[in-house]
This record gives C-alpha cells, structure tokens and sequence, in this order.
C-alpha cells in the first residue's frame, strides 16, 4: 500500500464521479443516473419508511407491482465498476458467512440476484467479499470477514457479514468481485444509504447503494447485480476438455487435476461446471 492509494486510510481519489467508463451523450437516461443527479443536486428521492432509496425491487410491499428486479426494468446499464483497491486477496474461503462465533459488530445480511443485460438470471456467478471489520481494520494475515460465493440455479446470493467499521477517507463500503462462468470480473463495491460520509467520498457512487432496513437487532441489506453478459443458454461444447479434470464432481481441496495439458491443485471445496475450467479460476485451482 502506497499513499497514492484511493482506498487507502486517509487518501483521496483522483475521480469524484465515481462513474466509471461512458459519456453522457453515450449514457441511456435510467432510474440510475436520474437517482445520481438527485444526489449530486442535495434533491430529495424517493425514501422508504427506513430511510432508504426506494428501489423497484422493494416497493412491492407498497402495494405496486414490479418485476422481480430494478435494473431491469427501466434500461438501466450494468453495474458500475470501482477500484479493486490495496485490500484485496485471493483464495479466499468459499462461505457464505463471514461472521466468526463472538466477533463484534452490527449483524447484516445482504441478498439479492444476478442477471445478465437481458434480465436473465445467471447461475453459477463468482461472487467474492471482503470488508473492513466493526474497528475499520481489513485483516492482511488471514482471511476475516473474506469469503466466496456461487449464485444459485435462480442466480440469488445471501451474504451474512457485520456492517463495517469506519475509516479515515472512506465511507462505510463491502467491496466484491463478481464473475459470470468463463466471462470478464467485474470489481466494484456496495454503500450504505444515509451514511453522513457518503457526501465527502470520492469514490461513492448512488448507483451502488443497498437498500438497508433494521431487522431486529440487526440489519438487511438488498442488492441487485446486473452483469454485462448474455444471459441467455448456450449449447455445451461437442467436445469435452482435455484432461482429468469434468464439470459436475465434487472436488476437496488438495485435489490434483489435469487440463489442456497442465497439472492443478484444488484450493476450495467445490463442485465443477462448465465454464469453471481450472485456468479460468485462480481462486478454486493452482497450476502446478
């Protein structure tokens, strides 16, 4: 870590807007962007009882009805991308709970879905977290509060973490990599609505907001991820790979494989599919 850093303690960032790549006049006009001019203009938006941005896929209790998803129902573009920043590691464990028994700090759960720009829902998608702890301190040692995740068949997630701590140039935020089978990642990171320093950080983006409500002692979280792929079905390939290695086993960690020619170790439990090759996936396999 170098204190030109943007995720740094204490750095600064050199792109306020926080909007990725594209121009204006390239841009559609979308509940998104119309949502970020609300908030760069202090304009009030749509709140739910909680506080919150009301998001499409949590006005159903309104009494509206909506499709199962916003980013799909307004041509919205896909999810912006943001700085992988210096915190990231690889070979995290596969989990869906990143909360160790006695660790301090407000429960939060955060589900949602992935789709494809045709709003279809894509099973199978990589998703990996990490995040401060409640003191605002990533662990560089081990992997707390790191873990990966697969979508389900429906393409859901459930994520059970803390809401993470503060600290110096930064507003509250999960970071998470997120990566359809055989396709591009996407990096980016998830905000917190009402947060006092989502007004002075210079990456905070509203398109990338949760929609968070008190849940018992706890908290929920909801995000939807919309991914730039082409959700629909694709034939299998007529050919199968080269090598030891087959979707659909189950393999242990310490596994040995072969494919395309190479030799690999199985890093996390898991079971194999299609578009999950060992050279695709660094995180589940190591060329040997």
């Amino acid at each position: 870590m170098t204190p030109s850093d943007p995720d740094a303690p204490g750095a600064s960032a050199p792109d306020a807007s926080g909007t990725g790549t594209g121009t204006g006049a390239d841009r559609r006009i979308s509940r998104k962007s119309l949502l970020r001019a609300a908030v760069a203009a202090g304009a009030a938006v749509p709140l739910l009882a909680t506080g919150t941005a009301a998001l499409a896929r949590d006005a159903g209790a309104q009494g509206r009805s909506l499709k199962p998803t916003p980013f799909c129902d307004d041509g919205d573009d896909p999810t912006p991308p943001q700085m992988e920043g210096p915190y990231f590691k690889p070979n995290s464990p596969l989990r869906t709970d990143l909360v160790a028994p006695g660790a301090p700090g407000t429960r939060l759960t955060v589900s949602g879905h992935v789709f494809g720009r045709n709003c279809v829902p894509l099973a199978g998608v990589l998703l990996d977290f990490w995040q401060a702890d409640h003191a605002g301190a990533y662990d560089m040692a081990g992997y707390t509060f790191r873990g990966h995740q697969f979508t389900d068949s429906s393409g859901a997630f459930t994520l059970r973490t803390i809401v993470p701590g503060l600290y110096p140039g930064r507003t509250r935020h999960i970071h998470v990599k997120a990566q359809a089978p055989g396709r591009p990642v996407l990096t980016t990171q998830l905000y917190f609505p009402g947060e006092p320093r989502n007004s002075t950080d210079a990456l905070f983006d509203p398109e990338l907001l949760m929609n968070v409500r008190s849940a018992g002692g706890g908290r929920e979280g909801t995000f939807d991820f919309v991914l730039d792929v082409d959700g629909r079905p694709t034939d299998p390939p007529t050919d199968p790979p080269s090598g030891s290695w087959a979707p659909g086993r189950a393999y242990a960690a310490g596994d040995r494989v072969t494919h395309g020619g190479a030799a690999y170790r199985c890093l996390q439990a898991h079971t194999s599919m299609a578009g999950w090759e060992p050279p695709l996936v660094p995180a589940l396999w190591r060329r040997e």
